[in-house]
């Protein structure tokens, strides 16, 4: 096979596996790396001995999209099965539900209100004095008012990012954080489901062709990109220049599992907004697979903190500093020939699941154009 047809993929996670797949039907001969032990990346998914519950090991992937092109594609390789993402969360030593909804406004007030009627109540609590919303805690105070900004966002949002929230800016609050019926469910897209028998087996079907080629347990160097036509590099941005300029800011995750003999919460996400609660939510993994039964739970205490060296990057923060450096390793990508920057790590973007395959699929299709045309794809198809 000719030294152009040769592909390098470093990351076993879905941008790479993905990408993979497409290349190898193309024809290509595609080596994936990972220096994981496994498959499937953060996705990872694997039972566990104790419960026979089916774990999400680095936290929850819930599947939801609009794209009926990606929904397409993961079907063909799992078999996908209704679940809604219906999350609590506990305020003040009360249980509501999220996203905040009607139920959640006339529970937290003790009213009745029609839909018309609680528009008109948030409108009078929400602060008509502040004009385009600059920062995170203006925009919640702007749409919901004081008290349900209090409850339900800013303990929560503190102490996922670990700053105040008038130190974000207001994008983390993409859509108008309150809705005027009594939907609880969190996502609003078309498609949503868990694949069966977990993620991990969905992308060992992916990464199951005769033209590529798997190495776990394998670090990734720079010196190994001369023996490739081209390199898909799905890690971290800055670690690929081994950190030269600084490191890109992140939040990590750290998990306190427990056992739990029964029900624990009766729900799979239970959110924990007030500050004097150290984790911001308890996950239970039974649920996220409420075709199965199982006596017994596993669950797990979730806490954010600042990402340091050897942890696992989660969050990408993307505040003006990190975006200062962010610039500077986009211009040193760009120098770097027959490397592409992919996925989460590689573009330091926060990617959903499918938005992940949408852009692994795209750049694949780009990279087949750019060979058949004998040109070279470039650092990034989608800038960060």
């Amino acid at each position: 096979m000719a030294v152009e047809k040769r592909v390098l993929m470093v990351g076993a996670g879905l941008s790479g596996a993905v990408m993979a797949r497409k290349l190898a039907e193309a024809g290509h001969l595609v080596t994936v790396c990972d220096e994981r032990s496994h498959i499937a990346g953060n996705c990872y998914t694997e039972r566990d001995a104790d419960t026979g519950v089916m774990v999400h090991v680095y936290g929850p992937h819930i599947f939801h999209t609009d794209d009926e092109g990606v929904w397409d594609y993961v079907n063909r390789f799992a078999n996908f099965l209704p679940f809604v993402n219906r999350v609590k969360t506990t305020s003040g030593g009360r249980v509501f539900l999220l996203p905040v909804n009607l139920h959640t406004i006339n529970q937290f007030f003790n009213k009745t209100l029609r839909p018309d009627e609680a528009k008109e109540f948030i409108t009078s609590i929400a602060d008509q004095t502040i004009g385009e919303p600059k920062t995170f805690e203006d925009q919640a105070l702007k749409f919901v008012g004081r008290d349900l900004y209090e409850a339900f966002f800013k303990g929560y949002t503190m102490k996922q990012w670990g700053v105040e929230p008038t130190q974000l800016p207001a994008s983390i609050l993409k859509r108008l954080p309150v809705r005027f019926n009594y939907d609880d469910n969190y996502f609003f897209h078309r498609f949503q489901g868990m694949p069966e028998n977990g993620y991990t087996e969905m992308v060992e079907k992916i990464l199951d062709h005769d033209n590529i080629e798997l190495k776990l347990n394998t670090r990734y160097s720079r010196a190994e990109s001369a023996s490739y036509a081209h390199v898909f590099y799905s890690g971290p941005l800055d670690g690929y220049f081994d950190f030269e300029l600084g490191r890109l800011g992140y939040r990590t995750l750290d998990f306190e599992r427990f056992y739990y003999d029964g029900d624990y919460q009766g729900c799979a996400v239970m959110n924990y907004g007030d500050l004097d609660v150290p984790y911001t939510r308890i996950t239970e993994h039974k649920h996220f697979s409420p075709w199965e039964k199982h006596e017994k739970s596993i669950c797990y205490r979730e806490s954010a903190r600042s990402c340091e060296e050897g942890d696992i990057p989660y969050y990408p923060i993307r505040m003006a500093d990190e975006k200062a450096l962010l610039a500077r390793y986009v211009e040193r990508a760009g120098q770097e020939p027959g490397v592409t920057f992919v996925g989460r790590l590689g573009t330091y973007r926060y990617l959903d699941m499918d938005v992940t395959i949408r852009e692994a699929l795209d750049t694949a299709d780009a990279y087949l154009n750019a060979s058949a045309n004998a040109q070279k794809l470039g650092a990034f198809f989608v800038s960060p």
